[in-house]
């Protein structure tokens, strides 16, 4: 019997993390009963629509995993003043510990400038 319960438990454990694994379970907040989720009005929704329209392409870059990765990153001044990404595409990626590190950085960012020249030109042509 008290293998029986040990087991129970020990399948119970597992299927907890499996569905953790998944993102079954949310590392968010709940939201409080009755709170309602506030909803831009009138000017605030015109403001963040305009902002939203002048979002630019420019690039960046970041490090994940040893791996360097040039982006392509369309983004808008938030009303804080600090930039809101709405979208990151992957331009070029290559191992930081590429001996011509330097070299290969240097020609993807010049690269992922003039990809983001072209479509900020195609953004504001249509």
């Amino acid at each position: 019997m008290v293998v029986l319960l040990a087991e129970l438990v020990v399948l119970l454990l597992l299927a907890g993390l499996l569905l953790y694994g998944l993102g079954v379970w949310s590392t968010r907040p709940a939201v409080p009963p009755g709170a309602a989720r506030r909803e831009l009005a009138g000017p605030h929704q015109a403001r963040l629509a305009h902002a939203v329209a002048r979002a630019r392409w420019a690039p960046a870059h970041d490090e994940v995993d040893g791996v360097t990765r040039v982006l392509l990153r369309r983004s808008y001044a938030g009303p804080d003043g600090l930039p809101v990404v709405l979208e990151d595409r992957v331009y070029t990626t290559f191992s930081s510990a590429d001996p011509a590190w330097e070299a290969r950085f240097t020609e993807a960012m010049s690269g992922a400038r003039f990809r983001c020249s072209y479509l900020n030109a195609e953004d504001s042509a249509g």
